[in-house]
């Protein structure tokens, strides 16, 4: 795993959380109207309808997010209508969006596999510069090149991953608890809500809340298998630490979540390699591998319940497309067990080391003269003495 990928993975609860507050400042409206009573409602008063472009940063990042949001709800308006059921349509549309994301999953998989084929070589070129940070950075990269790898190849995913969070978290947490969507379902001359017969009764009385401000006559029928998953999961199980609704909820999603990412993020790991045991870098890696998953369970009491759904499918999901890749991965050994058909099995889509890229025409053409040429250049550039040093001493000698 390249270094940005590690910030990336680092980073990703906090980009998501940061997230999920930008989208719940541009989507949430105001409270309610002075002497109304009761608790302030924090779901939308207002229909469901496509954001305006507006000044400020948080109107425009609601704008840009608009037609991805339409999409994925529309589809998920779809599914739900097909199906009869919210869970399934979840489920359903998860594995339509891992399909769509499919081929930059497996860019993603096959560059960090061929990443840790070749960090025996890297320790050793590194090694090899060792005192030298700018020398090592460059040889490094160079080594990187001749073998065709981008060390920015496995971050897309990533990004990519992280951006469909914002709009599906919107896609929940509004789309399912409002009660008028029909704006939303149309796009330019096409009514989707009258293709898919879709009506809203509640539009005409507006929306009722009850005592959390929580919408309770959503258009969509957001309840399935007894859990609402429009609404945090908490509120519909009632596992909260010091009262109802009042202190730290307990997601059962969340728990969940954080089991299947952690078997995830175990599987992205290299096989274990005693030779790296005492590696930083490797050391790092695997803190974070056991620590990353966890943090689910913080934001798991806060966040719909469709979304924490969607999270563990999408990474069960993962966990079939790197065992096709990547095997087994660093699951095993598993508390000293590790069995032969482990050692032994080959993943479908096994990726090799890559070769050396043919040199072009007219340059070096093997990697230990490239080596000299890259040593050669940086010690030159070392040993160049700027002019000012040069004329300071002629001015000395006058």
């Amino acid at each position: 795993m390249t270094r940005l990928n590690t910030l990336l993975v680092r980073l990703a609860p906090i980009l998501f959380l940061a997230g999920i507050a930008l989208v719940v400042s541009a989507c949430l409206p105001g409270t309610a109207p002075a002497g109304s009573g009761g608790a302030s409602p924090s779901f939308s008063q207002a229909p469901l309808a496509p954001a305006p472009l507006g000044a400020s940063p948080i109107d425009l990042m609601a704008w840009m997010f608009t037609p991805i949001f339409q999409a994925i709800f529309i589809a998920l308006v779809a599914l739900d209508t097909l199906t009869g059921n919210m869970l399934i349509a979840i489920v359903l549309l998860t594995v339509i969006l891992v399909g769509l994301t499919t081929p930059f999953t497996r860019k993603q998989l096959v560059s960090t596999r061929q990443t840790q084929l070749l960090a025996g070589e890297v320790k050793e070129i590194q090694r090899k510069y060792k005192g030298d940070r700018a020398k090592q950075t460059a040889a490094v990269q160079e080594f990187y090149k001749q073998r065709g790898i981008n060390q920015l190849g496995g971050c897309l995913p990533t990004l990519l991953t992280m951006g469909l969070l914002i709009p599906m978290y919107t896609v929940f947490s509004q789309g399912l608890t409002n009660h008028d969507i029909t704006p939303m379902l149309q796009v330019g001359p096409i009514d989707f809500g009258q293709i898919l017969g879709i009506s809203c009764p509640n539009a005409v009385n507006g929306p009722q809340f009850n005592q959390w401000g929580q919408v309770t006559n959503p258009c969509l029928d957001p309840g399935a298998f007894g859990i609402n998953w429009g609404i945090p999961e908490p509120f519909t199980t009632g596992l909260f630490i010091g009262g109802f609704g009042t202190g730290f909820g307990i997601s059962i999603l969340a728990i969940g979540s954080a089991l299947v990412q952690l078997l995830s993020s175990r599987q992205m790991m290299p096989p274990f390699d005693p030779r790296t045991a005492d590696d930083p870098n490797v050391k790092v890696q695997r803190q974070m591998m056991y620590i990353l998953p966890f943090i689910s369970l913080l934001y798991g009491g806060i966040v719909p319940a469709g979304l924490m759904l969607y999270w563990i499918v999408s990474a069960i999901l993962r966990i079939g497309q790197q065992f096709l890749v990547l095997g087994f991965g660093g699951i095993f050994p598993l508390f000293g067990f590790n069995p032969a058909f482990v050692r032994d099995y080959t993943p479908p889509y096994h990726v090799t080391i890559p070769e050396p890229k043919p040199t072009e025409p007219g340059k070096t053409t093997s990697a230990a003269e490239r080596s000299k040429a890259l040593d050669r250049d940086l010690s030159a550039q070392s040993t160049i003495r700027p002019n000012r040093t040069r004329s300071g001493r002629r001015g000395r000698r006058r």
